[in-house]
């Protein structure tokens, strides 16, 4: 008769399991991340290693976490569209539902071969948005595989590319600019044809000979609080209170300064009569 295994060498077993598992990202897409529209266009694969999400002249694709959050540090890894992407929009957001939601935007606008790729950012706070900032990337982002990040916590919001900060959004509630901090938030992705605006301001056209198109993620990791029966759920979320200190500053200073193509805060045409409250309000 075989021999049963002790309780000590089940847990051994089950804990070298689950090391494996993290140390190899196995199935957690499938855990984590839902395909919802796309007619078989979103794809996982490589036992839940890796996700595409493609568009062709009839449709394209979307995602979204199974989980929502009321605060969180939300990492994944991108590999946009390649060649001609002009028309395309790939897009990576936290948001709620209904006519007041809250949203914190990543959309990465397609462009013609050899041409970069456009970052464009945006807040929206009970249902207001208007606060976008736009940046090229210092690098290729078809090429490999890079980390975006969005860390949302009570005091700020911010946009990482591969671990450098490019933007941060204060809470300002004080002076009585709204903050998104009420409402749970899903984390989104889609890839979808807006040949209308997103490339040079529509004037570039999807080239639809080049579909179908394809945009690729991995190692998506959710260190947030999960929203659940009405509240929301911590674990050592020792991001809580993180803020940009002063060395992590100056690299955004360099990306804006270097990068940043479009500042809603310096559009003294889009206000004349005076720019966002938040625009002139102190950096600390």
């Amino acid at each position: 008769m075989a021999k049963l295994a002790t309780p000590s060498l089940i847990i051994v077993i089950v804990v070298l399991a689950c090391m494996i598992s993290a140390a190899f990202g196995v199935a957690d897409l499938y855990r984590n991340i839902d395909v919802t529209w796309g007619d078989g266009r979103g794809k996982i694969l490589n036992n839940g290693q890796l996700l595409t999400l493609s568009l062709d002249k009839t449709s394209g694709s979307g995602l979204q976490s199974k989980s929502q959050y009321l605060f969180g540090k939300i990492d994944m890894q991108l590999k946009l569209v390649p060649g001609n992407s002009a028309g395309t929009v790939t897009t990576y957001y936290l948001s709620s539902q209904g006519p007041t939601h809250d949203e914190i935007d990543m959309e990465f606008l397609g462009n013609v071969t050899g041409q970069p790729y456009t970052l464009h950012t945006n807040v929206f706070s009970q249902g207001k948005g208007g606060r976008e900032q736009q940046f090229r990337l210092w690098f290729d982002p078809t090429a490999d595989f890079h980390t975006y990040s969005i860390l949302w916590n009570p005091q700020s919001i911010i946009f990482s590319v591969d671990r450098t900060p490019i933007r941060e959004f204060k809470n300002r509630e004080s002076i009585g600019v709204a903050f998104p901090n009420k409402q749970p938030m899903r984390v989104y992705s889609s890839l979808w044809d807006a040949e209308d605006w997103a490339t040079q301001g529509g004037r570039v056209k999807t080239d639809w000979s080049k579909a179908p198109f394809t945009a690729a993620y991995r190692n998506y990791n959710a260190d947030a609080c999960v929203w659940a029966r009405g509240k929301s759920s911590c674990r050592g979320a020792t991001w809580m209170n993180q803020q940009l200190d002063a060395t992590s500053y100056k690299r955004m200073q360099w990306v804006q300064k270097n990068y940043m193509i479009y500042n809603y805060c310096t559009d003294f045409q889009r206000f004349p009569q005076g720019l966002p409250k938040e625009c002139t309000a102190s950096k600390f």
